[in-house]
């Protein structure tokens, strides 16, 4: 029976994968007979129909020289199409593409400058290196055509003339034309030569080097160019180095007016050439001009759409690290309103702690608070974390920062009290001896605390301070008796610590508590580090108090304020690269640029390789696992 069944399942793949054919013969059976037709629409319409198909995935290979018979049109529209297909199967029958070469040649010296672009640019993009050999001609035509829009499409295809084969680049004087066309009177050209010339250089090629001719033409182009040309020229200038304080000057001045532009990659990239060219400014009035000139342009990007906000805020938290008091007097601007996507108010909050100080802190923790009332948790919890670092930070803004917490505790939201906890105990910590009386707030509300990071500062806070609280005896009583309930190991730990700071501190009133918390916590608890602590208090009360006490009450240093700045390495890096992804990544773009191109065909072996390798493997061996120390732990106490 299931031999019948399973032969009768092999007969039905059989039967649709043959049905599955006829119908794909059929489709291109039937572009083949429209691409053939005698009509001119239908023959466009089928040329529609196979870049429809090519574009969804469907394998129209089979109709390559089809589709080759109707490129001698002056339909621009089918010689668009017919070239992208050309484009797209180059790769997959190279010897086919050579029989559309005269008809490339021929388009390339036509009248209209569209085709004479169109064909030359269609050579560049297929990629085919027995195609190079009919390309020089042409593309040496176009690069000095009468046309702009000719020359500015031929410096592009020479960048992929010289990825295919670098040497003919060079023997045909393709590479010297370009750099010719950076002295070419339309601003088009000269954008374009500039991105090809860079391109090249980014090959291993260095066929261009910036001189200070050159970036004068180029500082004037820039003003008359559209939005991309300016970043491709913005972008090459960034490896200028100025000769002296008075040319980094008159560059910084000229590049101003670029920081009113609409586009806000224009806007970072002109930020950070002020940033960089600021190094040979001495002249302090010039460099007041140059900071109150980045202020608007920053400021104005947050009324773009929320995507743009995310990017520009990753670019202002960069900015703001290399120059803290930038946007120090403009903290109302980046208050979150209520329609702000959550990844736009997570990079405005940490905005606000970056540029808060002890003068604009108060209407800050007024925001704050409101925004630890919302319904998201996380970003509830993001704003309790940004008063915590506040107060930790600014001593003079500690006691405003415990108020405010103190009040959100009261309110007894659970998702808003637990983290208030946390950060409580955190600035008790950097503020040691100071603020003791907000322990009675923790205990007043002590039944609310579920969570076990907020039960384990709630617990070393109850044990640290313990003599200023009058029921402390009740609390860890009734805390204790739900110790082999507790499911986190590190409530236990801090209930253990707890337990033993309040006998120390209060001898015949904790004698009896300590005692069977320790009974608990050495006989019936689970955890075996648990247990350890226990037996190591256990003893160390035993055989020595002061030993206890000084192992238990030692003076431990402040928590130092929370930083999340970035090494200053990797921030000179990032600031080099504003406006870019690997500023919105906040890591340097070798780090992800170089392993892509090794995937693509950049061989092993390149110094940009090898460095990339080396910090890789640094990294793994930073997160390695030493095996010598893995296992058991050993036991400090024999049972």
């Amino acid at each position: 029976m299931n031999a019948a069944f399973q032969s009768h399942i092999a007969q039905l793949q059989i039967v649709k994968a043959k049905v599955l054919a006829a119908l794909r013969k059929g489709e291109n059976y039937e572009l083949k007979t429209e691409l053939n037709s005698e009509y001119k629409e239908r023959r466009k319409e089928a040329v529609r129909r196979v870049i429809a198909n090519m574009t969804v995935g469907k394998d129209v290979s089979g109709l390559f020289t089809d589709v080759l018979k109707n490129m001698h049109t002056d339909d621009l529209e089918i010689k668009k199409l017919i070239y992208l297909y050309l484009i797209n199967y180059a790769k997959t029958q190279p010897d086919l593409v050579i029989l559309a070469i005269n008809t490339f040649v021929k388009d390339a010296e036509d009248s209209n400058p569209l085709i004479r672009a169109l064909a030359i640019r269609t050579m560049g993009c297929l990629h085919v290196e027995e195609v190079l050999d009919y390309l020089c001609d042409p593309l040496r035509k176009c690069l000095s055509d009468s046309n702009p829009y000719v020359r500015k499409t031929a410096a592009i295809c020479v960048a992929k003339v010289y990825d295919l084969n670098r040497e003919i680049a060079e023997e045909n004087g393709f590479v010297e034309s370009v750099r010719d066309l950076l002295g070419d009177a339309n601003t088009m050209v000269v954008s374009n030569a500039v991105s090809a010339l860079t391109e090249m250089n980014a090959m291993g090629g260095q066929v261009w080097r910036l001189e200070p001719q050159a970036v004068s033409r180029l500082l004037t182009a820039v003003n008359e160019c559209v939005e991309w040309g300016q970043i491709a020229i913005l972008e090459a200038l960034i490896e200028y180095e100025p000769r002296d304080e008075k040319e980094a000057e008159n560059i910084c001045e000229r590049l101003l007016p670029r920081l009113q532009h609409a586009n806000g990659s224009v806007v970072l990239a002109t930020v950070r050439l002020l940033l960089k060219y600021e190094r040979y400014v001495k002249r302090a009035d010039l460099l007041a001009q140059f900071t109150k000139k980045m202020v608007p342009p920053l400021i104005t990007l947050l009324s773009s759409e929320p995507e743009i906000q995310f990017v520009a805020l990753r670019n202002i938290n960069i900015i703001l690290q290399k120059r803290p008091r930038l946007l120090s007097k403009e903290i109302r601007v980046f208050f979150c309103k209520y329609n702000d996507p959550i990844y736009v108010k997570y990079e405005k909050v940490d905005v606000l702690v970056r540029i808060c100080s002890e003068r604009n802190a108060e209407p800050l923790l007024s925001e704050l608070k409101e925004y630890a009332k919302e319904v998201d948790v996380e970003f509830v919890d993001c704003a309790v974390r940004a008063i915590g670092r506040l107060a930790t930070r600014y001593e003079a803004v500690a006691e405003r920062a415990i108020a405010v917490l103190e009040e959100l505790i009261q309110m007894k939201v659970d998702y808003s009290l637990q983290p208030c906890v946390v950060v409580l105990c955190e600035v008790l910590r950097r503020y040691p001896g100071r603020f003791e009386t907000t322990v009675t707030t923790l205990c007043e509300h002590a039944d609310y605390i579920n969570s076990p990071a907020a039960r384990s500062a709630y617990l070393w806070a109850l044990g640290q301070y313990s003599e200023h609280v009058a029921n402390v005896n009740n609390l860890l009583t009734t805390a204790v008796d739900s110790l082999l309930e507790e499911e986190d190991s590190g409530v236990q730990l801090a209930l253990v610590n707890a337990c033993v700071k309040y006998f120390l501190k209060q001898p015949q009133r904790g004698q009896a508590l300590v005692l069977r918390a320790l009974q608990n916590a050495s006989e019936k608890c689970a955890n075996p580090d648990v247990r350890d602590r226990a037996y190591i208090y256990w003893r160390l009360l035993s055989a020595d108090p002061n030993a206890a006490r000084a192992v238990a009450l030692v003076e431990k240093p402040p928590v130092r304020p929370e930083s999340s700045n970035l090494p200053d390495g990797l921030l000179e890096e990032l600031v080099s690269e504003l406006g870019c992804v690997s500023s919105v990544l906040q890591k340097p773009a070798r780090q992800f640029v170089y392993p892509h191109a090794e995937r693509v065909g950049v061989p092993r072996g390149t110094a940009a390789a090898s460095a990339y390798e080396e910090e890789s493997g640094a990294d793994a061996a930073s997160g390695a696992i030493d095996a010598a120390n893995e296992g058991e732990p050993e036991l400090l106490i024999s049972f």
